[in-house]
């Protein structure tokens, strides 16, 4: 049974850009507000995000899951259209709205959001999972199927292996092994979580797959809305 809270995201709307000049500049204002640091309790309840596309069409998920037992609590999903280009490194500007809808919708507020993508791990170290964070308030982290910057040594096969991820000279991530000979999933602070806790938040949520419960139930869910919608 889903718990009686509320949600109550008290999400900051800022004007949203249309150019990617504008949206660099938005990027290069908030990153400064990105806490690397672990605040706040252990999350109970965590979300997975992710959008699927078709076309101009979109359909954006958010699947929140029991972190002790990694059950389904509440899902939301949105239909809208995307307003901004693809341009690499501004991916978020296509995604956030409708993203922020979807937890909009919720009963149930998560303390943990986990994105398919990206966060400290970025050009101008403000991914999706960073600007999920700051502009939710929520701590956020990336776990994304392949590397934007940055390389890594050698990864130990066994599942639990960790590698720095490092991109001029800086640690902005990690590449964590979640099963046993798999490709390793790539993890990255988004906001209010630290890296070490992020990747032990990855390896919680991957018990039996490569990717967290969290990401992939979000991915069935995005796609499933598109059908739908």
């Amino acid at each position: 049974m889903a718990p009686e809270r509320r949600a109550d995201l008290s999400v900051t709307n800022p004007s949203w850009p249309s150019t990617p000049a504008e949206a660099i500049a938005v990027q290069e204002e908030l990153r400064g507000l990105v806490d690397p640091s672990d605040t706040g309790e252990p999350p109970r309840y965590v979300a997975g995000l992710d959008v699927a596309y078709d076309e101009d069409r979109l359909a954006a998920a958010v699947v929140v899951l029991d972190l002790e037992t990694l059950d389904e609590v509440e899902r939301a999903v949105v239909h809208g259209e995307t307003t901004f280009p693809y341009v690499p490194g501004l991916f978020a500007f296509r995604e956030v709205p409708a993203l922020l809808a979807a937890l909009e919708q919720l009963g149930t507020t998560p303390e943990l959001l986990v994105c398919d993508g990206h966060g400290l791990a970025h050009p101008r170290r403000f991914g999706l999972a960073c600007h999920l964070g700051v502009l939710t308030r929520i701590p956020a982290i990336g776990a994304a199927k392949t590397t934007f910057v940055g390389s890594h040594g050698e990864l130990a096969q066994e599942r639990g292996a960790t590698a720095e991820l490092v991109d001029g000279g800086e640690v902005v991530g990690a590449a964590v092994r979640t099963q046993d000979g798999v490709k390793p999933v790539y993890v990255s602070v988004g906001h209010r979580v630290s890296l070490q806790t992020a990747i032990d938040h990855v390896l919680r949520l991957t018990p039996r797959y490569r990717l967290p419960e969290t990401t992939r139930l979000a991915d069935r869910a995005c796609r499933e809305g598109l059908l739908d919608g």
